[in-house]
């Protein structure tokens, strides 16, 4: 059996080059496939903070209906935009070799970061956190759109700068020299990585996509997913998490962040990787007995009032 895989994609810019690149690497596997680019909720509606919008499957949601539909067989996404729980049907067809998970500041020069006053830009909560952690005196505001629109509204805006995922600013090749790496910031789980979904009962799909995937990448997000997973119980929260591999060993980095930055509960576990097996749920669990079950609590109360 031979048939055109049709790819399901957002309409950005950075979608695009995702979707072209799955694309490619598909076609040079023998497969044939046909672009289906789509507006998700979460790019059509760039006034209101995401976490308003019920941030968990804003940028997939639109996608799985199409797939579920049989209007698309695969759909390609940032596995970081992509819900723990995927819809009934829906499976994990591949995840790609991961680029750079940092996230970086595009700044308008950096002297405002040691005299303790600037306006920062960023419409993740998680990234919102971290900076009033390490930066109490400054104000961040709400900054939406795709990474060409956040650009533009950074240039158009007296903001210091701006946070952004160096993934996608490098994908789409608009990475300024005007940029700092923040290394001490935790990424968002799985935060440089794409996913490819399909059909649970679409086998031809699935060994096409399982040519494509990257084994350690996925090992890494995996445990930082089942971490998420733990944690937020189905809600957005401010979770950092990052696993990487070295020397055959499995380092976990986690920490939950109260909504202003004032609170921080991190986990550090380092395992063989034969031994990952519970390695995010495990790492979780330290965090809610360590203060993070009252803080998820009040999280949560703030966010659904």
């Amino acid at each position: 059996m031979s048939k055109v895989i049709r790819i399901g994609t957002r309409d950005s810019e950075l979608a695009l080059w995702q979707a072209k690149t799955v694309q490619n690497a598909l076609e040079k596997t023998g497969h044939k496939t046909q672009l289906v680019p789509v507006k998700s909720t979460g790019d059509l509606n760039l006034d209101q903070p995401l976490y308003e919008m019920g941030i968990t499957g804003i940028f997939t949601k639109t996608l799985d209906v199409a797939m579920i539909k049989g209007e698309v067989d695969i759909a390609v996404h940032s596995m970081k935009d992509v819900p723990t729980a995927l819809p009934k049907g829906i499976v994990e067809g591949a995840v790609m070799k991961r680029a750079s998970n940092k996230d970086i500041l595009v700044h308008k020069g950096v002297k405002f970061l040691e005299n303790g006053e600037g306006t920062i830009a960023t419409g993740s909560l998680r990234r919102k956190a971290q900076w009033l952690n390490k930066y109490p005196g400054h104000n961040v505001v709400d900054l939406r759109g795709n990474v060409n629109t956040r650009m533009q509204k950074l240039n158009d805006n007296d903001w210091n700068g701006a946070i952004f995922a160096a993934a996608g600013l490098e994908r789409i090749e608009i990475k300024p020299e005007n940029f700092i790496d923040l290394n001490w910031m935790i990424p968002a789980p799985a935060q440089g990585a794409m996913l490819i979904v399909a059909m649970e009962n679409d086998d031809y799909c699935r060994e096409a996509l399982a040519m494509l995937n990257h084994k350690e990448s996925e090992i890494c997000v995996h445990i930082e997913r089942e971490f998420l997973k733990v944690l937020e119980g189905g809600c957005t929260a401010p979770i950092g998490a990052l696993a990487k591999v070295l020397d055959n060993h499995v380092h976990f980095h986690g920490a939950l962040f109260s909504l202003d930055g004032t609170k921080k509960i991190e986990v550090e576990k380092s395992v063989e990787i034969r031994d990952i097996e519970n390695l995010g749920k495990e790492a979780a669990m330290e965090i809610l007995t360590n203060g993070g079950k009252e803080l998820m609590d009040s999280i949560k109360s703030v966010l659904n009032n």
